[in-house]
């Protein structure tokens, strides 16, 4: 029997995504011959704690469910026990860069990863404390389902199982390293209100993501795509598609990860939306075999995003995307030029080439970054209102902010080189007491 790691981070009120996730659990659990550590990361203030509390002792019980419930005390204390064994040599930067004061998409799965480790599992499943599952005649529609059918099977294996095969001969040999899909819903970034209130510079603002240097064709196509997800197709019924699956077809609230994770981690970049999504890139360009199907979760925005102070931090987030995109976008072209000589003999993902490749591209010229924050300010100003104080909150960083994402991919960098050593002492750092919730 193996064991998985269904996880959720979570920063906010979620117990009924708690209840929800629980029964996935118990639905891999009764499917599967898997025993599943259901593991809550939980970074909210006490009183949500609490409540959260009270929704994993409202789980039902299962032999084979384990419930995991930390908050950041009990995260702090297991990864300064895994760094202290890893014997690294800067430990508190590895502390912050695991567990920031701030929020960062990918240090909270990269404490998922550690964690799965510690507990034996061969597999992370994640999902969002900001989505739920569709429901199809009163029955919840589990990914998980769907990520133990193919998960760590060779591709030839799971060729028998899938819908659809669109993989090169040469892939089927290697094993299935991620099996993910999308979300219906909202767009899984909250700037659609740019869109209603002028078209033109919503498409100005997000196109931002591409190279400046792309062409009017190149941007007008990566802005309608962007952050839509399945769109709002309701689901009926399965299909599976075994491939090297497209980044943009997969959300990380829906993703499943086996052996990749354990080679590479996620940048640690804080206040980043998409911080968490270098993983995707990586399995794709690397030819390593992934099944795409079609089980979406449901998208929704919290109201915390609608206030003042939510809005103007989760709009820098957004701006931080931007800015990140500089280094990413090099890296990710430096991948897929280097195609599956990321590679070893074992079909295993090389750590130090990808390491040098994000270490590369951070003597890139900032140029292009003093210029994404100009055309944000322009585009916000022409908006007004709100938008404009959020220039003026930009445009009072604008150095700071353009340092900082160099920064955060020397910080990455540094994690990869890591991350081996830290993997091998998460293996043999045990779970304290009172980490552990007791099967239900």
């Amino acid at each position: 029997m193996r064991r998985i790691c269904l996880t959720l981070p979570t920063n906010r009120a979620c117990a009924a995504t708690i209840a929800a996730t629980g029964a996935e659990a118990v639905h891999a659990a009764e499917h599967f011959d898997v025993e599943v550590h259901l593991l809550i990361l939980d970074s909210c203030d006490s009183a949500t704690y609490e409540e959260h509390r009270a929704a994993v002792r409202g789980l039902a019980p299962h032999p084979r469910v384990v419930v995991h419930h930390l908050d950041e005390d009990d995260q702090r204390d297991f990864l300064r026990r895994v760094i202290d064994r890893s014997r690294a040599a800067k430990p508190e930067l590895l502390l912050r860069l695991m567990l920031p004061n701030a929020i960062s998409y990918g240090a909270c799965t990269n404490r998922a990863f550690l964690i799965s480790f510690a507990l034996g599992c061969e597999s992370v499943h994640r999902r969002d404390s900001d989505s739920r599952y569709q429901v199809v005649d009163g029955a919840w529609v589990f990914p998980i389902h769907q990520e133990l059918g193919s998960l760590g099977l060779t591709a030839e294996e799971a060729s028998r199982s899938v819908s659809e095969t669109a993989l090169a001969p040469e892939n089927l040999p290697r094993r299935v390293s991620m099996v993910g899909s999308s979300f219906i819903g909202p767009p899984s970034v909250d700037i659609d209100e740019i869109a209603a209130l002028d078209n033109d510079v919503y498409h100005d603002i997000v196109s931002l993501w591409a190279p400046l240097d792309h062409s009017p064709e190149q941007k007008r196509d990566l802005v309608e795509e962007s952050f839509r997800g399945a769109g709002q197709a309701e689901f009926e019924q399965d299909r599976t598609t075994l491939c090297l699956v497209d980044p943009m077809r997969v959300d990380m609230c829906n993703i499943a990860f086996q052996d990749v994770h354990r080679r590479v981690p996620l940048p640690p970049a804080t206040d980043t939306i998409g911080s968490d999504y270098f993983l995707l890139h990586l399995v794709r360009h690397a030819g390593l075999p992934g099944v795409l199907h079609n089980r979406n979760i449901v998208n929704f925005h919290t109201a915390e995003r609608r206030t003042d102070a939510g809005f103007l931090a989760y709009q820098t987030r957004f701006a931080k995307f931007l800015l990140s995109m500089l280094y990413h976008n090099a890296v990710y072209d430096a991948l897929a030029r280097a195609g599956d000589t990321l590679l070893d003999d074992e079909g295993q993902v090389r750590a130090a080439a990808v390491a040098g490749l994000v270490r590369q591209s951070t003597g890139l010229d900032p140029a292009d970054n003093h210029e994404r924050l100009r055309r944000l300010d322009t585009a916000y100003r022409v908006l007004g209102g709100r938008y404009a104080t959020l220039a003026d909150h930009l445009g009072a960083r604008h150095h700071h902010l353009v340092e900082e994402a160099r920064s955060d991919t020397e910080d990455f960098a540094l994690l990869i080189e890591e991350w081996e050593p830290l993997v091998r002492a998460a293996a043999r750092t045990p779970m304290r007491g009172s980490e552990g919730g007791g099967r239900r």
